[in-house]
């Protein structure tokens, strides 16, 4: 919403005379049951007062308050397709819910880049922080931070991680990975704080090359498995490709053989799979001994 609009709109709703409660009810009927667009617009505008003063509530965030009247509105239209006439509840008490959850969703989606938890007790700790915090500096005494996270953790009833967290997230703005840190070097540009980044990870194409190897590797020894007979496969599976793989001895009782020959087995069947995939693919030779 431009400059222009929103104090067109500021002074409208500023204009607009207050709905007695029967007033009210009849609009509101008229809207619900025969969506009558003269009876929303009356409605929306006497109750736009509530929408700007709820946005200056937010203004402390940081963002445009054009804005969050802009998203209050979106509220307030929302709460007047949700309103129930009979239920005899005045308007502005039902909308109140509605405004307030459409300006905090507009907070968390654009406060920061980065984003914040959504569940109800991170709304409340991220809209109630700062207000803790301020009433618990006027206290007798001082507060360590430990102490101060410890009681914003009572009051809202969500962990200390949780309020930590939250408590660096508000003390300071988004930085720019790519903001420079210092002056232009020999070639013309600044280091940014991308550059002193360090990962030990491997590069991109080290990753790709590994799991290409390894995809190709198991699609080997896939059909080398193929040659063995069924009992040989059994071992190996049962020693070899688990990842808790069974006993000599466990796997002889459950053969219904002894432990020795299980080992001779699973010693067969390894010399079957090291030929296969020699003979099929030479460069698997250092691999298979």
């Amino acid at each position: 919403m431009d400059e222009p609009a929103a104090r067109s709109l500021v002074r409208e709703a500023m204009k607009a005379p207050y709905l007695g409660r029967d007033e009210e009810l009849d609009l509101a009927e008229r809207w619900k049951s025969s969506r009558d667009q003269q009876a929303l617009h009356q409605i929306v505008v006497a109750h736009m007062r509530l929408v700007i003063a709820m946005a200056s509530r937010f203004r402390h965030f940081g963002l445009s308050i054009n804005d969050l009247i802009q998203e209050g509105h979106i509220g307030l239209l929302e709460a007047a397709a949700r309103f129930e006439p009979d239920r005899q509840v005045r308007f502005s008490t039902y909308a109140t819910w509605w405004i307030r959850a459409s300006m905090q969703d507009y907070i968390l989606r654009n406060w920061s880049i980065v984003r914040g938890g959504t569940s109800s007790s991170q709304k409340a700790l991220f809209f109630n922080l700062r207000r803790l915090r301020a009433r618990l500096a006027q206290q007798p005494g001082t507060l360590t931070t430990d102490e101060m996270h410890r009681q914003v953790s009572d009051a809202l009833g969500v962990s200390l991680a949780d309020v930590a967290t939250m408590d660096a997230r508000l003390s300071g703005p988004d930085a720019s990975l790519n903001a420079t840190v210092s002056g232009p070097d020999q070639e013309g540009t600044g280091t940014e704080r991308m550059d002193l980044l360090v990962s030990d990870a491997d590069l991109p194409d080290v990753v790709v090359s590994e799991t290409i190897d390894g995809e190709r590797r198991v699609g080997w020894l896939h059909d080398a498995l193929s040659t063995l007979n069924a009992r040989e496969l059994s071992v190996i599976r049962e020693r070899r490709l688990r990842e808790e793989g069974k006993t000599l001895e466990a796997l002889g009782t459950q053969l219904g053989i002894s432990k020795e020959r299980v080992r001779q087995i699973e010693g067969r069947a390894l010399e079957k799979l090291r030929t296969a995939l020699v003979r099929e693919h030479p460069e698997m030779v250092s691999l298979a001994s």
